[in-house]
């Protein structure tokens, strides 16, 4: 009896240290892009998406209003027809009509797969990690793998900025939407000539998708710990991106 007094003491109670406290969502985005591993842990054990979410979006948003501004919603199909073999040969009265309904489409697919494309891409693609996942038994909660994927797409609204950027830096005439940053081999290619499949997989190798696989990777390995390793984590999310990839590198070859 003696002892359990001694235990329920003042001092004792008051030796007991609070568990830390995780880390903000100012400092998670920052984090991402400085302290990678560290932040990705903090998202595991506390899981949210609705801040990177919001920036994505908004980034999102801003540069199809920019790029309406700047360019003008004519020249970006101009640019998509220029690109378009099967365009160019069509009769003009199949162009004509061609052009009146991209007029309407365009503006309305920019600004929506702004708002729709960040959450519905995020979901498909949390959907398949986990699937995948679970085959390498990794343990993985969704909420946990949705949160890594759309923290990992925040460089995604540095990729925005620059462009925005280099929509007020340079002739909107000669910006080109398909690359408008010239990170990757197919920004130094000419997309009328040569092998579209080609073309359209030098630029899928860009150094913002490479960023955030990498990112996908490194959310992966920190949620599951010591039951998978980061290799296994860069194979599961390599694996469908290269399918995928590829599969659409086919497909401008054969439509193009």
């Amino acid at each position: 009896m003696l002892y359990n007094l001694r235990n329920m003491t003042p001092e004792n109670a008051a030796a007991v240290e609070p568990e830390p406290s995780g880390m903000g969502e100012f400092s998670r985005l920052v984090g991402v892009f400085f302290e990678p591993t560290k932040t990705f842990r903090d998202i595991a054990q506390r899981p949210s998406w609705i801040v990177p979410m919001v920036l994505v979006i908004l980034a999102s948003l801003g540069f199809a209003y920019t790029l309406s501004q700047r360019v003008g919603w004519d020249r970006v199909i101009q640019q998509q027809n220029e690109a378009s073999s099967r365009f160019q040969q069509a009769p003009p009265e199949q162009r004509e009509q061609g052009l009146a309904l991209q007029r309407k489409i365009v503006p309305v697919s920019f600004y929506g797969g702004s708002i729709l494309a960040p959450p519905i891409v995020s979901l498909i693609v949390a959907a398949v990690l986990l699937g995948i996942t679970a085959l390498m038994a990794a343990g993985l909660r969704f909420k946990q793998v949705f949160a890594a994927v759309v923290w990992a797409g925040i460089p995604r609204v540095l990729s925005a900025i620059l462009t925005i950027v280099v929509l007020f830096m340079k002739n909107p005439d000669e910006f080109n939407l398909r690359n408008p940053l010239a990170f990757n081999a197919g920004a130094f290619m000419d997309p009328t000539s040569g092998s579209k499949f080609v073309y359209a997989l030098a630029t899928s190798l860009d150094l913002f998708v490479l960023w955030n696989i990498f990112l996908i990777a490194t959310g992966l390995k920190a949620a599951a710990g010591k039951r998978l390793t980061f290799t296994g984590a860069l194979v599961a999310v390599l694996v469908p991106w290269a399918i995928l990839t590829l599969g659409g590198a086919a497909i401008a070859g054969a439509f193009a």
